[in-house]
């Protein structure tokens, strides 16, 4: 079992990395889902499987929920009112648009996540987050 402690303090060890897109190396570079890629390869060691390369348009372009599959796929989905602290959150810019951005909750109030002209922080899920959470995913066997 992971312990969901476990995962913050992990998440936690990314903070101040500078945003790098594509990138998913602590403390030199790395993008959201580079942060979430960093801090499973610390819990579980190798990746599920290669992310391959995305533009910064490529959900708008594709109109595939890219990222909701991967989780789909390798993650356990949780309702996105009842997230806890370690999950995994994706967001929509618009309706209607894949979710193309991911964060880690710290708290029902709180995430870190990386974005683009800014390193990786802690912040508060203020009403713009969480419009936008459009689907939650805890990591595989988490112990609640």
């Amino acid at each position: 079992m992971t312990e969901r402690n476990a995962i913050l303090q992990a998440a936690r060890l990314w903070l101040g990395t500078p945003y790098l897109h594509q990138a998913s190396l602590r403390g030199a570079g790395c993008d959201c889902l580079g942060l979430v890629r960093g801090v499973w390869r610390d819990m579980y060691g190798a990746e599920p499987e290669e992310t391959g390369a995305y533009t910064p348009d490529w959900a708008e372009a594709t109109k595939q929920e890219r990222l909701a599959d991967a989780g789909f796929r390798h993650l356990t989905p949780v309702s996105v009112q009842a997230f806890a602290a370690g999950d995994v959150l994706l967001f929509r810019w618009r309706p209607n648009v894949p979710a193309k951005h991911c964060a880690i909750a710290t708290s029902r109030e709180t995430m870190i996540h990386a974005h683009d002209g800014a390193s990786v922080c802690e912040i508060a899920i203020t009403p713009f987050w969480k419009r936008r959470v459009a689907f939650a995913f805890a990591f595989p066997d988490v112990e609640n």
